[in-house]
């Protein structure tokens, strides 16, 4: 006898399928939301970098 039946004869309401909730939230995006600006912060530092690497190469 499955379970359904079973559910039917003792007078419950069929079985409500479990829903998972989805908290696998990306941790980049935790780190964006609380600052905004560090994207811009580090592609110009990065920029700087490259700039100050690239003038001490033609030294």
């Amino acid at each position: 006898m499955g379970e359904a039946k079973r559910r039917e004869e003792l007078g419950l309401p069929p079985r409500e399928k479990k829903k998972e909730k989805i908290t696998s939230e990306n941790q980049l995006n935790k780190v964006l939301n609380k600052y905004p600006y560090l994207p811009y912060i580090l592609g110009f530092s990065l920029l700087s970098i490259l700039i100050i690497d690239l003038v001490n190469y033609y030294k």
